[in-house]
């Protein structure tokens, strides 16, 4: 009877989807390579160009709609602000396929906001990720955990570095990305790490920075910020109700396993969309590390089709999110 209870009691923020929305269509993001991960943390991350290029492509053909993008140093795998790398790598994927390619605003440790966004006048995407405000970013626990011939030294010090990391993403930071974003037509994805990024959202929103429809992706289990709990993600959906009505689209994105999938199935349940990928988690099971993105993609569609839901096409997804085209970028 109690987990009955709570069940209800979970659900009563349930509506349903937007009514010219076809529920029974997913679209699902793959986040290829991160900008704080560690090459040491594990082999199957892509590195250079072409490991980035090919394991895009593969994830769009496992199911994916989007492919989210960081590049990294070709030698060291550390993160890169490169725009030679972006254009190289995001040319090379629109090249092979129609998948929806979503580079960062967010960047990694050290960057500017200027490198962090350099990508939307250079590169005039379909979309991009909009950080929604500051948080602390914690991964140093990973470097606590692991041995000590793991990673090579830098990735030590990026690691130990988050001690005293504050991911800045200030109303002046923001305000300049909304008028970024409107002046390359990019639809910016607005990744939510904790509920007060929402009312963040909803200021922009109201002072006329951001377009409605807003597509906000809930980003919970970072070390700093919301929990990657079903009741956390509950309480951020129920707020951005609150908040935005119908007036918004939304997926979520859980860092780490399991919290990826179990928040993948709630979005599926809930009519949402759904983020996986080797930027988020390293598990296809617990025991059982994944060796690509695919493999995280291959998964999503098998649990979507539980919910008798499919995959959407990117042309699908352009049409719900009203982008402007593959043919409107600057590569």
């Amino acid at each position: 009877m109690r987990r009955y209870l709570a069940i209800s009691t979970m659900m009563a923020g349930y509506r349903p989807y937007r009514k010219e929305c076809h529920v029974e269509k997913v679209i699902i993001s793959a986040a290829i390579t991160g900008g704080m991960t560690v090459p040491g943390q594990s082999g199957a991350i892509p590195i250079t160009p072409d490991e980035i290029m090919d394991s895009a492509v593969e994830a769009h053909a496992a199911g994916a709609t989007i492919v989210h993008l960081h590049v990294r140093e070709p030698e060291t795998g550390k993160p890169s602000s490169s725009l030679d790398l972006f254009r190289e790598v995001v040319s090379g994927i629109k090249d092979r396929c129609d998948v929806i390619v979503q580079p960062t605003t967010g960047g990694g440790q050290g960057m500017t906001l200027e490198e962090r966004a350099a990508v939307l006048p250079e590169l005039r995407p379909e979309m991009a990720t909009f950080n929604s405000g500051s948080i602390n970013f914690g991964l140093f626990p990973i470097s606590e955990r692991a041995d000590d011939d793991r990673f090579e030294d830098w990735e030590t010090e990026y690691l130990e570095g988050t001690r005293d990391y504050v991911f800045r993403n200030t109303f002046a930071d923001m305000q300049k990305i909304c008028s970024m974003v409107r002046e390359s037509e990019t639809k910016p994805e607005l990744e939510a790490y904790d509920v007060g990024h929402l009312y963040n959202i909803k200021y922009l929103v109201d002072k006329g920075l951001l377009d409605t429809p807003v597509h906000i992706q809930f980003v919970l289990g970072v070390m700093g910020a919301n929990a990657a709990t079903i009741e956390q993600f509950m309480h951020m959906r129920r707020t951005a109700l609150d908040l935005f009505g119908d007036d918004f689209t939304w997926s979520a994105a859980g860092v780490g396993y399991p919290a990826e999938f179990h928040l993948a199935a709630m979005c599926l349940m809930l009519g949402g969309h759904v983020r996986v990928g080797l930027e988020d988690n390293l598990r296809l099971k617990r025991r059982e590390r994944a060796q690509s993105n695919a493999q995280l993609v291959e998964k999503a569609v098998s649990l979507a089709a539980m919910f008798d839901r499919e995959p959407a096409t990117p042309d699908e997804a352009r049409e719900e999110f009203g982008l402007k085209g593959r043919t409107a970028v600057a590569f």
